[in-house]
Order: structure tokens, then C-alpha cells, then sequence
């Protein structure tokens, strides 16, 4: 099963202390017609079944491109949070910038295995 290339876009939150400016500069970065995820604390939190589905619905509803956008240590803008197709919470808890990148890269790495068909999900 292919869920196609992966790419990997990092915004250097030095160059961008203003939040505004920061969620220009992640939406900006975004491909037309993009899916974008959001993770916010604010957002719908997901078991890990149910973000393979939220994957594979938007596979198979023709979107070419899924980002997920992590915000700076001001979290994401109203304009970013609305832009956004999709709000994702991992729970009411903040999370520093590199810890949330390894967690959305973990549960990707699951959501593709279980849409896989991998036992890695319950491993």
C-alpha cells in the first residue's frame, strides 16, 4: 500500500517569533489543496485506528497532500486554527515542539502500519 512520498517542511521558529507570522509561514508552506492537520490542544483528540481512518479517507477521497502543521511555544493562531481541514489534540497536556514531532511521526508510523495490515500496532 502507498500513501505516496513524505516530505518533511520545518519552519525555524527563530526566524519567526511573531505568531502571526509564523502561521502565514506554515500555511504558506502547505501545497495547494492540501488536507491540513493541526495539532492543537484545543483539537479532537484520536486513537490511533481512528487517525489511520482520518488518512485514509482523506487517500481515498483524492487528496494528494496531508500536512500537519505543529505550532511554536504560542501554539497555533485563530487564522492558522481556521485554515486548518482538521484540528488534532494529543490531549489537554502542551507538549514541547520536538516531543510533539516525535509522537505525530510515531502515530503516522502506526496509522500507515495499521492501514497496512502490521501487527506493529499491537506489538
Amino acid at each position: 500500500m502507498a500513501l505516496g512520498p513524505v516530505s518533511v517542511v520545518e519552519i525555524d521558529e527563530r526566524k519567526a517569533r511573531d505568531p502571526e507570522n509564523q502561521g502565514a509561514r506554515l500555511l504558506a508552506a502547505a501545497p495547494d489543496g492540501a488536507i491540513i492537520v493541526a495539532l492543537d490542544e484545543r483539537g479532537k483528540a484520536l486513537t490511533s485506528p481512528k487517525l489511520a481512518d482520518l488518512i485514509a479517507k482523506t487517500r481515498d477521497g483524492g487528496a494528494s497532500d496531508m500536512v500537519f502543521l505543529i505550532g511554536g511555544a504560542d501554539g497555533h493562531t485563530d487564522q492558522t486554527r481556521r485554515a486548518a481541514t482538521h484540528l488534532l489534540s494529543f490531549g489537554p497536556m502542551v507538549w514541547p515542539h520536538a516531543l510533539a514531532r516525535v509522537m505525530l511521526t510515531e502515530q503516522i508510523y502506526r496509522a500507515v502500519s495499521i492501514l497496512g495490515g502490521s501487527p506493529y500496532h499491537r506489538e
